[in-house]
């Protein structure tokens, strides 16, 4: 079965169907979800999910573009939420320069980047990291924080081979979802194909990214089954060895045994 690495079952999106979403999700090819903070409303949303259902596990964080909401006493409620049992990550955290181009903004998602990698390492917990058109901050970040002591994953990776090749050099895992299946991303068909299966994990970012044939609708966990084959096509392995790797992948990151 699948491990879901990273989903956002609290969006809006799922608002009408979440309950029977997340019902059928788990009697057919999914095992586990961790579901991904990225704000701190989010994050409470995350934890209040991971309650609910046994196959759902929170990550709480918050999310570059939401770091104007951050400040010492929200660190310390992320701290009080990832208490919780059922938390298994610090994330999604981060740079993304796509959105945000003011030089003093781009200071304080490192600042604020920074301090959640040092909430992880206190914790004892894997860092979910969001980096998009940030990499050379990225990495200075994760150097300076002493990466290699934090687990985590990179997650909708968009970068190229050799920057995937060192993210893995400090331990990280990358995480591929359905943009591999679209005919244009050279860039990361490439980097599937020259990382180790031991270091990808499967993930769908849904509501959003959904994998070709379903592009440009809402995604769902159901959908990496198209993620999967096409990993497994680059790889030239089987569907079956993508599932196996990729879910032994995420229970080791995240200390998780798959419920189903």
């Amino acid at each position: 079965m699948i491990f879901e690495s990273h989903a956002h079952y609290d969006d809006e999106q799922f608002d009408e169907d979440r309950e029977a979403l997340l019902g059928g999700l788990f009697g057919g090819t999914v095992c586990t979800v961790i579901n991904v903070g990225a704000s701190m409303q989010s994050s409470r949303a995350s934890v209040a999910l991971a309650e609910r259902y046994p196959g759902v596990y929170a990550a709480v964080g918050v999310h570059p573009s939401d770091v104007g909401e951050l400040d010492e006493a929200a660190v310390s409620g992320l701290k009080e939420m990832a208490a919780h049992p059922k938390v298994a990550a610090i994330g999604e955290i981060g740079l993304d320069y796509y959105w945000e181009k003011d030089p003093a903004v781009q200071r304080r998602q490192r600042m604020w980047f920074a301090r959640q990698m040092e909430l992880a390492r206190t914790l004892q917990l894997p860092a979910i990291i969001h980096s998009r058109d940030a990499a050379a901050d990225t990495v200075q970040v994760m150097k300076d924080a002493h990466a290699e002591e934090i687990p985590g994953v990179v997650h909708c990776f968009s970068y190229s081979p050799e920057l995937a090749k060192e993210f893995i050099r400090m331990g990280y895992y990358i995480g591929v979802g359905g943009v591999v299946t679209f005919k244009n991303a050279k860039k990361l068909k490439e980097t599937v194909v020259q990382i180790p299966l031991e270091r990808i994990l499967l993930e769908t970012d849904a509501p959003y990214l959904a994998p070709e044939p379903h592009r440009g609708k809402r995604n769902e966990s159901g959908f990496l089954k198209f993620v999967a084959r096409e990993i497994a096509a680059l790889k030239g392995v089987s569907y079956e060895e993508v599932e196996k790797v990729t879910r032994n992948n995420a229970e080791r990151l995240f200390g998780l045994e798959a419920v189903n």
